[in-house]
């Protein structure tokens, strides 16, 4: 009988152990995903600012360049696919082909912006108007939160996935609700999501 009384509190020991790992490291991945997310949402708050400073560049470059209308319509099409994209992504991090696909349309909103950079730098009266230079200012410094704001939502990302992968909670995180790890945000042969056009904006001299 007595063996039989160790036996049951041992087991009820161990579950109790157990369960406090199991709670514990739970607790802990839900933590690094939260924070995760809200690195992700820093991420979301200069997309949407540069998206809202779109428009504007090309309805002012628009009055200059009517004639560009294909270019100026690429720019806008490719921001309304990239902003669609973003609003399917904070829920889906733990989805490369979502990530992905949203990764391929800012890749292309980045290339129609380079196009009408280049075009732009033909217009010397372009790169003396106040208004498309403050505009291109306030996207450079965007596109600079943009890769400050990647780069710390990747960091917090991989700590989420090294705690996830790490034994013993590798074993049963899919139990618990933690089966995928973080996608992270890489750019590198995309590199219009954080580097700014390059365009010269020194007002023209006359004379």
């Amino acid at each position: 009988m007595l063996p039989l009384i160790i036996l049951s509190a041992a087991a009820f020991v161990a579950a109790i152990a157990i369960a406090t790992v199991v709670i514990g490291t739970y607790n802990r991945l839900v933590s690094s995903r939260q924070i995760a997310g809200n690195g992700f949402s820093q991420i979301e708050v200069q997309l949407k600012r540069r998206y809202d400073l779109i428009p504007g560049l090309v309805e002012t470059v628009g009055s200059y360049l009517s004639h560009e209308r294909e270019t100026l319509q690429s720019v806008i099409e490719a921001r309304g696919a990239a902003q669609s994209g973003l609003s399917n992504v904070s829920a889906n991090l733990n989805d490369p082909a979502v990530v992905g696909s949203w990764a391929a349309s800012e890749s292309a909103l980045g290339g129609a912006i380079g196009r009408l950079a280049m075009v732009m730098e033909a217009y010397p009266e372009l790169k003396a108007n106040e208004t498309i230079a403050s505009l291109m200012e306030e996207l450079t410094s965007t596109e600079n939160r943009i890769a400050f704001a990647r780069q710390a939502y990747n960091d917090t990302a991989t700590t989420f996935n090294i705690r996830r992968q790490s034994f013993p909670t590798v074993a049963f995180a899919g139990v618990i609700g933690f089966g995928d790890d973080l996608t992270l945000l890489n750019f590198e042969h995309q590199p219009e999501i954080h580097q700014a056009p390059k365009i010269d904006l020194t007002p023209a001299t006359v004379g």
